[in-house]
């Protein structure tokens, strides 16, 4: 089941890692990524301040102006 969030026709233009960015009316995080060329298994999403550990809900979330979305990539080292 989709989660819903308000959107408008026109786009939505969520906030991600602090600058606003528009994208198509109905984009989940997951096409947010797609758009961005960034591998899901290779960061951490937060969303509204909820970092989305199950992986498929970022197929399911729908965006809306005003969200928040840090994207976080991991970094190796030692």
């Amino acid at each position: 089941m989709m989660e819903q969030r308000a959107v408008s026709p026109d786009g939505v233009i969520p906030v991600v890692n602090g600058e606003e960015r528009t994208v198509a009316a109905g984009s989940t995080l997951g096409d947010l990524l797609r758009e961005l060329s960034v591998s899901a298994d290779a960061v951490v999403v937060e969303h509204n301040r909820e970092i989305i550990r199950d992986r498929a809900r970022l197929n399911t979330m729908v965006l809306a102006t005003g969200d928040s979305v840090e994207i976080v990539h991991f970094v190796g080292g030692g």
